[in-house]
């Protein structure tokens, strides 16, 4: 028989200090507890649980107040773990999350790229907040999941046509003798795969590249180095990104720095393992973007960014 358990956390907070009570509260409402009455919340069992009203329970005691941490089961059935998981039915949540969502791509056509960027990527921020709290995900999870790809792709379509789509070849390992000054194109207004494999080329592959910058894919001239568009030279091959197939085409496989820098291009091209610096690079470079209109100028302000990534990288923690 299926047991759940529980933590309840138990409160009696000193009723004239305002500020603590206001703090203890945000920090619950923040951990998703669910409240049950006025100073008892309710957490599924969890180590992070512990954390979570073991710190509360410590602020509050350190105020002059008192707090009691409690565990209790429920066999599967049972009322009260009926009663604990209704709590946490976050569908309402999500549905407020779906409006903005829709809302937001019907507004698409009269939004500038940068305003449409920031509004995509906070409601992603929030759809995320609310993930992690979302103890006992159901149907209403899978639909925003679904909502924000969908999202992302009608911005994709109405900002950025001309993605590259995956293809299979085998990836052939590259002489960088043969690349030295060299003219290499892409499309125009680079984002974050297309500026961050700028950088790579210049840094690691041919430190006197040119670039140009494509209208079109179509307007490529023979003679350069295609990369980041459908049938380019260097562009998305199975699951990598095209700075991924640049780094493993050029024998750069074995620079920690830059596969650390790959997982968070990657994560912003195309998705998948979240990055912790991946919302800031983001916003570092929808900023730059908004602030110069020569592409050429672009780079140069955001190679000394993605240089500093590197170092930091390339440090290792103490």
């Amino acid at each position: 028989m299926t047991i759940s358990s529980w933590l309840l956390f138990v409160a009696n907070l000193p009723g004239r200090n305002q500020t603590l009570r206001m703090r203890v509260w945000r920090s619950l409402k923040a951990s998703g507890a669910g409240a049950l009455r006025d100073g008892v919340y309710v957490l599924p069992m969890s180590d992070a649980a512990r954390v979570v009203f073991g710190d509360q329970s410590r602020r509050i005691q350190e105020g002059g107040g008192s707090a009691y941490i409690l565990e209790t089961v429920d066999e599967a059935g049972g009322g009260q773990g009926i009663a604990f998981r209704a709590l946490f039915d976050r569908t309402a949540e999500y549905q407020a999350i779906a409006k903005k969502l829709q809302s937001l791509r019907q507004g698409f056509a009269k939004l500038e790229e940068f305003d449409a960027r920031r509004r995509l990527a906070a409601i992603g921020r929030e759809a995320a907040a609310l993930a992690a709290v979302d103890f006992f995900p159901g149907e209403a999870r899978r639909q925003i999941e679904e909502a924000i790809s969908e999202a992302e792709a009608a911005f994709t379509a109405r900002f950025s046509p001309a993605e590259p789509r995956a293809v299979k070849r085998k990836i052939v390992r590259q002489d960088r003798g043969k690349y030295r000054g060299r003219t290499w194109a892409t499309r125009e207004r680079p984002w974050i795969d297309r500026v961050c494999s700028a950088w790579l080329i210049r840094r690691f592959i041919d430190p006197k590249a040119r670039f140009l910058w494509l209208k079109t894919p179509a307007e490529c001239p023979k003679t350069a180095i295609g990369f980041d568009f459908d049938g380019a030279q260097f562009t998305h091959v199975d699951s990598k990104v095209t700075f991924e197939i640049l780094v493993a085409s050029f024998g750069l496989d074995d620079d920690t720095a830059l596969a650390r820098l790959g997982s968070l291009v990657h994560y912003l091209d195309v998705g998948g393992i979240p990055v912790p610096e991946a919302a800031g690079f983001a916003a570092i470079v929808a900023g730059a973007r908004s602030l110069q209109g020569d592409d050429d100028a672009l780079l140069d302000r955001l190679c000394p960014i993605l240089d500093s990534l590197y170092r930091a990288y390339s440090t290792p923690h103490e």
